[in-house]
Parts: structure tokens; C-alpha cells; sequence
């Protein structure tokens, strides 16, 4: 658990990257003419640091060719191109949870070594320290953190005022609320929005449910125990709000169509990633910056397993099979280092920094002041088992997204749904 007094802790004054003080790298350049191929998901991080890829060449003589892709798509991208012993990737981008699957397949290897030269770079100091944590495993270091994030709730703060609702604090209110302004406004704008897709994006959202209604993903001896009266509880509420409440097609909404729905002033309430934060209160891209509140994802139970909210972090892993490594972790240094995460902020909205510098300079206060404590609050509470971290991550979030699917679908009952999803989890769980 990060502590609100590390994530506040303020670190020496970011200079931004200049040829006056680029490391030795820029003069020797051992790695010249060196290509790393990269694979990482669409986010903003992925954007600003496209944008600084010249720089990147001009100080060490690498050329990076980077592969973008959805974040439902990197996982499996990832699995078959390492279970193929290519080496295709150098490096490659996946969130901590399936740490223990790369592990298992020795697909990545341990960048302490290489870290050790990179003194220009690598600060581990600098680091959110529950951020790089998620990426120690026996002592040794196997990714650094691109980009981490919670979950929060986002609601209209003109249209609760106009309607006389409070902010949210429960997830009866939630509903009361999307109920009210779909209604009053003749569903011109939708009571809530989130997530519905198929896969992880669904079930990243869902897990919030879960968990605020006192249910979790696996039991004490590891089985799937989805279908508790908690789960189904979760589900139904779920289920209900959207299709009540959400607007047409949600069962195939992203984080992005949720995200812009919501920007574009289209829905009263969501339930997301910190990261759209940095969207809403864009007032170049948002018709409803300075109209939002942020307030914690609420908690059901009154005897919770986990916390409601997520703490989510994404990496950058060195590839066994690349024939590159050294540069790889150069790279990756390079990548997360405060002088790039500062300068992020400039181009993209980029809230997600991993970066204790970035995090705390005075940009990102100018920029993120309207969600700034809202986020902090919500790391601090971010339950690290939100998603499964187990080596059959992937496959339990998979069965399970099938399972919410159907439910969201009407094809299948709560009940039954994550019944089925049990017994497929269970399956997988046992190969």
C-alpha cells in the first residue's frame, strides 16, 4: 500500500533534458546504430514518449521502432510472441498483474545489472515507491514503471446541483443519481457510463463492484469464487445501472468511448481510471472541464476483502529472447526517468506519471489541481489484488469478462453467469 506521505514527498527540482548534460552515452554511444523494437499500449505516456524518440537517438545512437496497440490487445500479442522464442520485441509494455505468467515462462529477465550503469537515467529513488515495488520479485527488479493509476468516480457537478442530488458516496446513490438525470433529461444524457467490452476493459470496471460488495476474485486456496451472493450482488447492480441508465451500445465501450462519451458531456457519472482526469479538465479537448467532481469508489460491504479501488501499474519488461538487453534497459531507463515523465505533461495528459519529481512539480499541480488529492487518495488506497495477480491472470480475466458479458447481455442470469465463469476459471486454474 502506498502511503499518502510517500506519494507526497517532494524530490530535487526536475531540469528538463538538455545536450548540456546528456550522459556519457551521448559521447561514446556504444549502442550506435542498434534497432530495439518495442511493443506498448495506446495511452498518452505511449504518445509523449513517440514524440521524444529523436531525442532519444540523438543521445545514445538507437533507433526504437515502436509498435502501438490496444492495451485488450498487448496481452495476447505479447504471450504468442514469446511463446514463439521469436525475439521479436526488445521491449515490451503489460501491466504487473501477469508478472508471475512472464516469470513462469522465463520470458523476462532481471534488469538490476544493467540498471546498476544506467546512473544518467535510473533513480529508483524517484520512483512512487509502490509503484516500482510491483516490480520487484525476490529482490530482483524485472520491469520499471511507465505509467500507474487508481479508480474513481466522476460525476457532473452542474447537473447534481441542478437536479438537487449529492455527490455519490455509495453505490444506492450512484444509481439514484443516473436514474434521476436519465430521466429528467429524457435520456438526452446518459445517467452513467463505463466499460462494458468484453476482455479486462469490462472486467476492470466490474472489479470495483466486486469488490465494493464485499466479493474477490479467488478464495484462500486459490479457486475462483466468483459467485458468491457478494459477486452476484456486484453483478447485478452492475448490469442494471448500464442497461437502465447507460447509453446505447455500452456493451461495447473501452476506455476510450467511455472516456470521450463522458468528456463530450454525453453522460452524468463514470466510473474509470485516474487517468481521465487529465481529459475532462482539458478545456482545449473537454466541454466539461471545471464541471466535475471526483469522489472515492464506493465500498458496499461492511467487511471487504480488498479495497474498491485499483492500483494499477504498468511496465516496461526486457525481453529473454532479445539479443539487445543492455540497450533494452537503456531504454527503458530512459523511458521512466523524471526528465521524460516531466516533459510528458507538456504534450499529453499524461496524470499517470510514476515519477515522485513529475508527480509533485508544479505542472502537474497547475494542470491536475481539480482531481490532484482525488487521485492521490485513491492510489493510497488501491488494492494491488483488484486484478488477479496469479501466472493464469489472463486466462481467469478472460472467462470472467465472458461471464460479465453475458450478464450484461441478458443471455445469462448473475447467478449463472459467474457460475459459469467459476467453473471455467477453475478448469484453467488446474491445467
Amino acid at each position: 500500500m502506498i502511503s499518502r506521505r510517500h506519494l507526497l514527498a517532494a524530490t530535487a527540482a526536475t531540469g528538463l533534458f538538455t545536450a548540456a548534460v546528456l550522459p556519457a552515452y551521448a559521447q561514446t554511444k556504444p549502442f550506435d546504430g542498434i534497432q530495439l523494437s518495442v511493443l506498448m499500449e495506446g495511452h498518452p505516456t505511449t504518445d509523449a514518449i513517440q514524440k521524444m524518440l529523436p531525442e532519444f537517438r540523438a543521445a545514445t545512437g538507437i533507433d526504437v521502432a515502436l509498435e502501438v496497440v490496444p492495451e485488450q490487445d498487448i496481452t495476447a500479442k505479447i504471450l504468442l510472441d514469446f511463446s514463439s522464442k521469436s525475439g521479436r520485441y526488445d521491449v515490451v509494455e503489460n501491466n504487473i498483474i501477469y508478472i508471475p505468467g512472464l516469470l513462469a515462462s522465463k520470458s523476462i529477465v532481471p534488469l538490476d545489472d544493467n540498471l546498476a550503469k544506467q546512473v544518467n537515467y535510473f533513480d529508483k529513488a524517484d520512483f512512487v515507491p509502490g509503484y516500482f515495488n510491483t516490480n520487484v520479485v525476490a529482490g530482483k527488479t524485472y520491469g520499471l514503471p511507465v505509467y500507474g493509476e487508481s479508480t474513481f468516480v466522476m460525476y457532473r457537478k452542474d447537473l447534481f446541483q441542478q437536479y438537487g442530488l449529492s455527490e455519490p458516496k455509495t453505490f444506492g446513490d450512484i444509481q439514484t443519481a443516473a436514474k434521476t438525470i436519465s430521466e429528467k433529461t429524457n435520456k438526452k444524457i446518459a445517467g452513467i457510463t463505463m466499460r462494458g467490452q468484453q476482455g479486462i476493459q469490462g472486467v476492470y470496471v466490474w472489479a470495483a463492484y466486486l469488490w465494493g460488495y464485499g466479493g474477490l476474485f479467488l478464495d484462500a486456496q486459490g479457486k475462483s469464487a466468483l459467485a458468491t451472493s457478494q459477486g452476484v450482488a456486484a453483478l447485478e447492480a452492475f448490469t442494471k445501472v448500464l442497461n437502465d441508465y447507460g447509453p446505447v451500445g455500452v456493451a461495447n465501450f473501452g476506455w476510450e468511448e467511455n472516456r470521450l462519451l463522458f468528456q463530450q458531456g454525453k453522460a452524468a457519472i463514470t466510473l474509470d481510471a485516474t487517468v481521465n482526469g487529465a481529459y475532462n479538465e482539458d478545456p482545449s479537448a473537454s466541454s466539461v472541464a471545471g464541471k466535475v467532481g471526483y469522489v472515492p469508489v464506493p465500498m458496499q460491504s461492511a467487511s471487504p476483502k480488498g479495497g474498491s479501488s485499483s492500483l494499477a501499474v504498468h511496465s516496461l519488461y526486457v525481453s529473454a529472447d532479445s539479443q539487445h538487453q543492455e540497450a533494452a534497459t537503456l531504454f527503458a531507463a530512459w523511458a521512466t526517468a523524471k526528465e521524460q515523465q516531466s516533459k510528458s505533461m507538456d504534450t499529453d495528459p499524461n496524470s499517470g506519471v510514476t515519477s515522485l519529481t513529475a508527480l509533485n512539480g508544479e505542472v502537474f499541480t497547475k494542470k491536475y489541481g481539480a482531481f490532484k488529492d482525488a487521485m492521490l487518495a485513491a492510489i493510497s488506497h488501491g488494492n494491488p489484488q483488484y486484478l488477479p495477480t496469479i501466472a493464469k491472470a489472463n486466462e481467469v480475466i478472460n472467462n470472467t469478462g465472458i461471464g460479465v458479458s453475458k450478464a450484461l447481455a441478458g443471455s445469462l442470469s448473475a447467478a449463472d453467469a459467474l457460475k459459469e465463469a467459476d467453473e471455467a476459471n477453475n478448469a484453467a486454474l488446474a491445467r
